[in-house]
């Protein structure tokens, strides 16, 4: 009998062990997440039904997840350039309209994603900016932008827009990069 309490004893100590385990595997998987989870804001074809927009789920290991419709608190230029009609939101604050757009939740993976799709930062350059929500909650929130810095001033004279789209004219919808001429660089035209 003595033997046999024994053993339930070592099979408690030995289970409680797992749990503590369990549990700091779970803290630290935790912890992991918080550090991973990025707020993007996007306002042109990585919207959703856009022609990029699949860019947030391409990656089965990366995770992403709407959060809401938002809106720019600063006005700023967001136009349309190039023969392939590549929407840009340009960094000059003050100018243009307040932009719509939406608010992803995206981890490591996905923004490493976006990155790659936007070239940052040797193209568009990601910033930290604050947006707010316009689903009724009208919170503001910090999130990531993908700007154009240092570019070309004649941008400027383009018509600009609070939201993009591309639906509508054929001659003005976004051509993507599988169907654009590799000779033909856009950055010349829109980079300073």
């Amino acid at each position: 009998m003595i033997n046999k309490n024994l053993n339930y004893i070592i099979i408690l100590l030995l289970c409680e062990d797992c749990f503590k385990r369990a549990f700091a595997m779970e803290q630290n998987f935790t912890n992991q997440m918080a550090s991973s989870r990025h707020y993007v804001f996007v306002y042109g074809t990585l919207k959703t039904n856009e022609p990029n927009h699949h860019w947030f789920y391409k990656n089965e290991a990366g995770h992403s997840n709407f959060i809401c419709n938002a809106q720019t608190i600063e006005k700023y230029p967001l136009i349309i350039a190039t023969r392939y009609n590549v929407p840009f939101l340009l960094h000059s604050a003050g100018v243009g309209h307040y932009v719509k757009g939406e608010i992803y939740e995206v981890d490591d993976i996905i923004l490493k994603d976006l990155d790659e799709l936007e070239e940052h930062p040797t193209f568009y350059v990601r910033e930290e900016h604050f947006v707010k929500c316009i689903d009724g909650s009208e919170k503001n929130m910090k999130v990531w932008i993908y700007f154009i810095k240092q570019f070309n001033q004649k941008l400027l004279n383009l018509p600009m827009l609070d939201h993009y789209t591309n639906e509508g004219e054929v001659q003005f919808q976004y051509v993507p990069r599988y169907d654009r001429n590799p000779e033909y660089d856009i950055k010349q035209l829109i980079l300073l």
